[in-house]
């Protein structure tokens, strides 16, 4: 009788599970169904391209999409007007899925294959209009999949607007709002389909301002003292700390005010500065060392200064535990195929790159999976990966060999090109979610590796330290 009840148990399991495998496969059918409408989704919130804390149509739309289909929405979260959470569900496990929405200034481009500017002030050059709408999409689905199951637990989604410089997760991370997730989920748009694990570089950003006094360049010089000075003796000063500095480090910056006439001497002048490496601790001595160099060049050219933190991020904790279940799902998923339109822009953006011709299978295939990464740029999912057990993805939303704040990237970013990928990244992650809301052992490993990776003693102390959103940077 016992082996009778035994062997009942077990095929009652496997039913189950074929069951609910079935619903999972009608549940990314349906996300084919409903490309068209996220792609509208998507294509509104790139002819918005709002910039970082300036998102609120894009942020509106994304929580209209999430609200209409039973999620209940905070927004406003953080002290940030652009930012919200949409919830489904109750109890654990609590899964998160991160969107953003900003666009980048001064990247106006049309969706054509040459350079051509679209008259905005900003463009989607790194793809966010596609990386909100597909985690919308991959939410929903996941709901879906919940309610047709019965599956216990809660599906969050997170709006995070000004990835772009402005650290939004940053201040969503300090206010407590990751504590209770279990697993947090992202993704990227790019020119490859790879969910290896990552790597981002710790950054922080500041504007440095030099105050000096006015006076006429040609009849009283003697009389004024140069802001615009104060902001080339400091970029002197850094540039030549540059030599001395650990190799694999990164110092930007641009002039953001420099004087308004060479007849003047300026009374004020800006300069934003990024200071970036790999582990959090030298970047803070780096950018201790441009703090004094700003002091340095104030006193020597009789001016003031004083700076205003921008933002600061961590770098990236990678889980494998979870790396490997996302690239066994975008193995699954697989990439993309062009159409001839498709192909023809995509020869034309190629040939824009200096690139002989374009490889497509770079865009139908996946990435082999790789354990380690070496980082070119930064984000603010770094703080929430030393928050939560935190994993990502990236897919073919450009044409091969696109670079990321290209023009190139945000001509295809409001074509189908980019459309297909954001879909390949909706299915993926809803897959990712599903298998985590049916394995909790899953769940339970990618703690424990995030809780060993992460060390036993550590204390969140965010980069950009106690300030407020910092929500005009954009201005």
């Amino acid at each position: 009788m016992k082996i009778k009840l035994l062997a009942f148990s077990i095929l009652f399991s496997v039913v189950q599970y074929a069951l609910a495998q079935k619903k999972a496969d009608d549940i990314i059918k349906n996300l084919d169904h409903k490309s068209e409408t996220y792609g509208d989704i998507a294509q509104e919130i790139w002819n918005l391209a709002e910039m970082g804390y300036q998102e609120e149509k894009s942020s509106a739309l994304l929580q209209k999409t999430l609200s209409d289909e039973g999620f209940s929405i905070k927004n406003g979260v953080a002290g940030i007007p652009t930012a919200f959470i949409a919830e489904f569900g109750s109890g654990s496990p609590v899964i998160g899925i991160m969107g953003e929405y900003d666009a980048l200034p001064g990247l106006s481009q049309e969706a054509v294959a040459e350079k051509k500017s679209a008259g905005k002030a900003a463009g989607h050059a790194c793809g966010h209009h596609l990386f909100g709408t597909a985690s919308t999409a991959a939410a929903i689905a996941t709901k879906d999949w919940m309610v047709a199951n019965k599956s216990k637990g809660t599906i969050r989604f997170y709006g995070t607007p000004a990835e772009e410089g402005g650290s939004g997760k940053v201040y969503m991370v300090r206010e407590g709002l990751f504590d209770d997730v279990d697993i947090a989920l992202h993704w990227h748009p790019g020119s490859q389909n790879t969910a290896s694990a990552g790597a981002a570089l710790a950054n922080k950003s500041a504007k440095f301002r030099f105050h000096g006094v006015s006076a006429h360049a040609a009849g009283a010089p003697e009389r004024g003292r140069s802001a615009l000075d104060g902001v080339e003796a400091m970029n002197v000063m850094v540039n030549m700390m540059r030599e001395h500095i650990p190799q694999e480090a990164r110092i930007h910056y641009v002039i953001t005010d420099g004087g308004k006439a060479p007849n003047v001497v300026p009374d004020f002048a800006e300069v934003y500065y990024y200071a970036r490496h790999g582990k959090r601790d030298v970047v803070i001595d780096i950018f201790d060392r441009i703090i004094k160099a700003a002091e340095g060049a104030a006193l020597g050219t009789g001016t003031t200064m004083d700076f205003e933190m921008i933002g600061g991020t961590h770098e990236l904790l990678p889980n494998l535990t979870l790396q490997k279940l996302m690239h066994d799902n975008l193995s699954k998923i697989g990439g993309i195929e062009y159409s001839p339109e498709e192909k023809e822009f995509a020869d034309k953006i190629a040939k824009s790159l200096g690139q002989k011709g374009v490889d497509l299978e770079t865009a139908k295939n996946v990435q082999p999976y790789k354990t380690e990464a070496r980082a070119y740029g930064s984000t603010d999912v770094g703080d929430v990966s030393f928050t939560v057990p935190t994993v990502g993805m990236g897919t073919a939303t450009w044409v091969p060999g696109t670079p990321a704040h290209s023009w190139q990237a945000v001509a295809a970013g409001g074509t189908s090109i980019g459309k297909k990928g954001m879909m390949v990244a909706a299915k993926t992650l809803t897959l990712t979610a599903i298998d985590l809301f049916k394995n909790p052992e899953l769940v339970s490993k990618a703690k424990a590796e995030f809780i060993e990776a992460r060390g036993a003693d550590f204390e969140y102390i965010p980069l950009l330290g106690d300030r407020a959103p910092a929500l005009d940077y954009r201005k």
